[in-house]
């Protein structure tokens, strides 16, 4: 079974900009029930339909598929809930990983999110300069969860 243990943390200034172009990704959720959530991920080339179940820690059970892109642009337009996660992702190497930083448009326009992956829960880990607050455990930060109350909408 496939897993996924990832740490997530706001960042804080833009140095990592210059280390990679970013991709575009629109993605949307079939469901974004909290035991599980069902995304289609579209950057205009490729797209993936990912099932995620209950994250436990950092980890949660993960499966991952090649879409053909028309389905998936179909999806997107006419099944996921609303709003749509509209996002640039940009991968820097730091720390001998790849961090995904994650800057935010539409209803969640002003979020910036850097997530890496590990290969256990208690690997020890380099954190960039740039990162700030970890956000791991607070799901509003889970993108599943932003479609239901986006950035826009929070009172912090």
């Amino acid at each position: 079974m496939a897993k996924e243990i990832e740490r997530k943390f706001l960042v804080s200034g833009e140095p990592w900009r210059a280390a990679s172009p970013g991709a575009s990704y629109r993605q949307g959720y079939l469901s974004s029930h909290p035991e599980r959530s069902v995304r289609v991920r579209s950057d205009g080339k490729k797209a993936k339909l990912t099932i995620k179940g209950l994250t436990r820690g950092a980890t949660r059970d993960e499966f991952e598929y090649d879409l053909p892109l028309a389905d998936a642009e179909a999806m997107l337009d006419q099944l996921c809930e609303r709003p749509l996660i509209e996002k640039t992702r940009y991968l820097v190497p730091y720390g001998g990983r790849t961090w995904e930083i994650d800057v935010f448009q539409g209803d969640n326009l002003g979020l910036v999110v850097a997530e890496v992956e590990l290969a256990s829960e208690g690997e020890p880990l380099a954190l960039p300069p740039w990162v700030a607050r970890e956000v791991s455990d607070d799901p509003r930060y889970f993108n599943a969860n932003l479609v239901k109350s986006p950035f826009k909408t929070w009172r912090e």
